[in-house]
């Protein structure tokens, strides 16, 4: 056995860092990028990049517990409450930074 495939780790490492640090910094979760990136190395980080902005999704407030929330979510995970499509959307996080 040559020492072939023990070179491979430090990349598949590299990779699977790289696509989780990308994934957070979008708001999403690092170790799920990171599995994506370590098991499918140079497609895994491409996605990431490609991967939409968390902060730039349209909100809405929950009517029972008034949580915010995503406006794809379908359900308040606090409260548990069913949510039906809202008349009024809430301005993006990434609205709210001064530019």
């Amino acid at each position: 056995m040559s020492g072939g495939g023990l070179a491979l780790i430090p990349i598949v490492l590299g990779f699977g860092i790289g696509a989780g640090l990308v994934g957070r910094r979008k708001g999403s979760n690092f170790w799920i990028w990171f599995l994506i990136g370590a098991v499918v190395p140079f497609l895994g980080l491409l996605c990431a990049f490609l991967y939409r902005w968390e902060t730039d999704e349209l909100r809405r407030q929950c009517p029972h517990c008034g949580r915010v929330v995503k406006l794809h979510d379908a359900m308040c995970m606090r409260c548990g409450t069913d949510l039906d499509f809202p008349d009024v959307a809430i301005v993006p996080e990434s609205g709210l930074r001064p530019t």
